[in-house]
């Protein structure tokens, strides 16, 4: 089960669910390296919400792609708060 934030502002979530908020990040083939981590936490330094979708294939099934958007927003400090197939949503934590 993935692990979304619990005291996230609803107005957060709006954005979040939205599907008209682009995806900014994506993974390639060669998964989540140092580069990926680097280019969110550069994101989520200019705004409070950054849309990533991993490559089709690339993580297979619902526990991998838990772990890897999971280690992700540890890796970088955000706040996974929403996921939908191989789209997450990364989150500040600033409102």
């Amino acid at each position: 089960m993935i692990r979304i934030s619990e005291k996230t502002p609803q107005s957060i979530l709006r954005q979040a669910k939205d599907k008209s908020t682009p995806v900014t990040i994506r993974i390639g083939k060669e998964g989540i390296t140092d580069s990926v981590v680097s280019e969110l936490s550069d994101q989520l330094s200019k705004r409070d919400i950054v849309k990533a979708k991993a490559n089709r294939g690339l993580l297979n099934g619902s526990t991998e792609r838990t772990q890897a958007f999971e280690s992700l927003a540890d890796a970088t400090g955000s706040r996974l708060v929403h996921t939908r197939g191989n789209t997450a949503v990364f989150w500040s934590g600033r409102s």
